[in-house]
């Protein structure tokens, strides 16, 4: 998550989760996938 918020406010458009949802329990990884997406989406998290 934090990772995401950091590289969203760089101006990044998106982030390689790779690894870190898809060798987790399925329901594990799709909570940090939506939680991803979540910050992409949040119009409050803008370019620092």
């Amino acid at each position: 998550m934090r990772t995401a918020v950091i590289n969203k406010r760089a101006g990044g458009m998106g982030l390689i989760s790779g690894r870190k949802a898809f060798q987790r329990p399925m329901a594990e990884g799709v909570k940090l996938l939506n939680a991803i997406q979540d910050v992409y989406l949040d119009e409050n998290v803008t370019i620092a």
